[in-house]
């Protein structure tokens, strides 16, 4: 899956819960859930939960916690589509 396609699925996945409209605007691979687009802990485990529905794959605990920002959210379901 290309970067740009991979970025909006994200994008469309963290819609419903962001804070922060603007930072969600100007959303890139360096936008942290949490500092940049004000997602609050119980809705960043939905976002967790939603990702692992659209890309039908399993995100284990340690992965959770690394998954704060767009990048890290990338590589983790970059590597698990790889696989």
């Amino acid at each position: 899956m290309k970067k740009e396609e991979l970025i909006t699925k994200l994008k469309s996945i963290v819609k419903p819960y962001i804070q922060d409209e603007e930072a969600f605007n100007n959303l890139s691979e360096h936008t942290t859930f949490v500092g940049d687009l004000k997602i609050n802990s119980a809705n960043l485990v939905d976002v967790i939960l939603d990702v692992e529905d659209e890309f039908d794959i399993r995100i284990e605990n340690d992965e959770m916690e690394r998954m704060l920002s767009v990048k890290a959210a990338m590589d983790i379901v970059s590597s698990k589509i790889s696989a």
